[in-house]
């Protein structure tokens, strides 16, 4: 490239004479380039040199191919006259696996290519997610949501060599991003982390210059509903972007009124389009990145697009410049298109009479194991069979609230933590008999008064659609993440298998554990059928004394070994606690780590409030924040 420059600058300098010789011969190495070419590309050339139309082949690495680890530079050619088309009828329909007698093409295949996205792409659009094999879950759930929705336009980037052979051999449409990441759950904010934002802007950068509208989206959020329809209704916008405004600006199913969103632009979902304006702000956005390796890429996409914001673009579309005053930008309104705040919180959409079209797990408190946990809780995770049909069985018990510590009085600390530890306590139970029993335990929904966030608030955020009380989050006061961690038995006993609270709703509940069934209804004991045996009063219910003990519910119990579900009525004053005092020391030690702190009253640092799972054993406990330093640890 430096000599063709070199050439074309001497020419410009020389005499007609040799300006004309240039000329002539640059002439002629174009021609002879144009004839060679279509010697070679020609269809009726040789049949060994046609592209095949699967997304499982191979296109020549010649062609349009892109290296994302570098970011520095991309090759497009234009496509060769035998290239795939979009829609083309011969790819293999997505969750069609290949045949496992077949052999994986060389990794070399799976590179980015123009070719690749066209074959994938519907009226020029591309839908895109990626991520490492930790996330392997979510992404294949976020692929069924969209296949689901009849939406096939999808292709993943594969971070490591693992997700990519899993992907392949699913059937699901998969690139190779050449990133040779772990294949662990890497953690927000991490180093590793913040790498993965980059990568997001270097396929953005990638992608936009093959001339596809690129919806882009990050592995924790799912598609409720199509959401191309809606982007189509907007086809001047530039950038469509999702936000963090918790604040209703609309109440239909228009763009966010930009005027009125104060919250941060969220780049987990985006859509973009292939303008000069789009590509403009990709490449700037991308050398900030490189440039600083501090920068998170959210904080950089939100510097680079207030540089300007306003005029409207019209009266109508709810569009307004942004970034260099050319840039049509439109946020995606906050009601349908959820954050973790709107839609478990506030559930604005539900308030507002509303369909939601997207989900993205954000505001909330245990990693990946929470966002996973939450997208559980809304039924919307999809987990293999396995998950549905626990060794054991599984255990649940229908809470008890009082009306008076749900609705009465004042929304404050202590109504809020009365309302808690109430729960609390039926939990701990419910805990200890599970594990008792070798039982799955499906938490209870957990009602909250208080919102939890990262800073001082006076109870629910001003000026949004949060109710109080509310169903909460079970992150919102349980450390969900370390209810999963493998902690040592030898030290905390055995570890206690949980579900989400809404899982014996789920659908894809299996209709055999649904069958198998028994009520457990606690009693006083010396009533009426009100005796620890195993007699059942009627088919599937089953009567037993309050206050029983370890001996009680393992002899009871284990003649219901077969049963799938045990539901007990209550968890108040059910169970008199271990016999074996080791196995409660080690019970309390585990179950001490599962909750976790509210956050944050104002004008006192720190501001968050420790949860005790044992508040009921220390008189007079009382909701306050630590007041020295040294006091500000877990209760354990």
């Amino acid at each position: 490239m430096g000599g063709w420059r070199n050439a074309v600058q001497e020419a410009s300098g020389s005499k007609p004479l040799f300006l004309t010789i240039y000329a002539t011969v640059i002439v002629g190495i174009v021609v002879s380039s144009f004839y060679v070419f279509s010697a070679i590309y020609s269809p009726s050339a040789s049949t060994t040199h046609s592209i095949s139309t699967s997304w499982l082949s191979s296109p020549p690495l010649s062609q349009n191919e892109v290296s994302l680890s570098s970011g520095q530079s991309i090759n497009i050619s234009q496509p060769t006259a035998t290239a795939s088309q979009p829609g083309n009828n011969q790819l293999r329909p997505i969750w069609e696996a290949p045949a496992r007698t077949s052999k994986m093409p060389p990794l070399k295949s799976f590179r980015l290519t123009k070719e690749l996205v066209e074959e994938r792409a519907k009226n020029n659009v591309i839908i895109v997610t990626f991520g490492n094999f930790a996330f392997m879950d979510f992404i294949l759930t976020w692929v069924k949501h969209l296949t689901d929705l009849d939406v096939s336009n999808l292709v993943v980037g594969a971070m490591d060599t693992k997700l990519l052979k899993a992907l392949y051999w699913k059937g699901i449409p998969v690139f190779d991003m050449g990133s040779h990441m772990s294949t662990i759950d890497v953690g927000w904010g991490s180093p590793t982390f913040h790498k993965m934002g980059r990568e997001k802007v270097l396929l953005i950068n990638a992608i936009l210059p093959f001339g596809f509208e690129l919806l882009m989206c990050d592995t924790d959020m799912v598609w409720l509903k199509n959401p191309l329809p809606y982007l189509t209704r907007y086809p001047d916008a530039d950038v469509l972007t999702s936000s963090d405004q918790v604040v209703p600006t609309v109440v239909d199913d228009r763009l966010a009124d930009w005027k009125q969103v104060g919250a941060a632009c969220n780049i987990g979902i985006f859509h973009w389009r292939p303008t000069e304006p789009a590509i403009k702000l990709a490449k700037e956005w991308k050398d900030m990145l490189l440039a600083d390796d501090k920068i998170w890429d959210q904080n950089g996409f939100n510097e680079l697009v207030r540089r300007q914001s306003g005029p409207a673009v019209d009266d109508d579309s709810g569009l307004f410049y942004a970034f260099d005053g050319n840039l049509k930008l439109g946020i995606l309104p906050e009601s349908i298109f959820c954050s973790g705040h709107t839609y478990f919180v506030q559930a604005m959409y539900e308030q507002l009479r509303l369909e939601p079209y997207a989900l993205h797990t954000t505001f909330q408190y245990a990693g990946t194991e929470g966002k996973r946990h939450r997208l559980r809780e809304a039924m919307v995770f999809y987990d293999p069979p396995e998950y549905y049909d626990a060794p054991g069985g599984f255990l649940s018990f229908k809470p008890s609230i009082p009306k008076t510590l749900l609705l009465d009085g004042e929304h404050n600390l202590q109504s809020h933590f009365a309302l808690i530890n109430y729960q609390m306590k039926q939990i701990r139970s419910a805990l200890a008999i599970a594990s008792l029993l070798n039982r799955t335990l499906v938490m209870p929904p957990l009602w909250c008064r208080l919102d939890r966030l990262w800073f001082p608030h006076p109870g629910a955020l001003v000026g949004s659609m949060t109710r109080q009380p509310f169903l909460c989050p079970l992150d919102h006061v349980f450390e969900v993440n370390v209810m999963l961690k493998d902690l040592a038995v030898e030290e905390f006993g055995p570890a206690i298998n949980f579900r989400e609270y809404s899982f014996v709703n789920n659908p894809l509940l299996p209709q055999q554990a649904k069958e198998s069934w028994l009520d457990v209804q606690l009693c006083q004991e010396g009533t009426e059928d009100c005796h620890a045996s195993s007699n059942t009063s009627r088919s599937g219910l089953l009567r037993f004394p309050k206050r029983s003990s370890e001996e009680s519910f393992k002899t009871v119990f284990s003649s219901f070994k077969d049963v799938k579900v045990i539901q007990f009525s209550s968890m108040q004053d059910a169970f008199l606690g271990f016999t074996d005092k080791m196995r409660e020391a080690k019970f309390r030690n585990r179950v001490k780590r599962y909750v976790g702190i509210w956050c944050c009253v104002d004008n006192h640092t720190p501001g968050h409030i420790y949860y005790d799972m044992y508040w009921d054993e220390k008189p007079g406990w009382k909701p306050a924040p630590p007041k020295t330093p040294e006091e500000d640890h877990p209760p354990f």
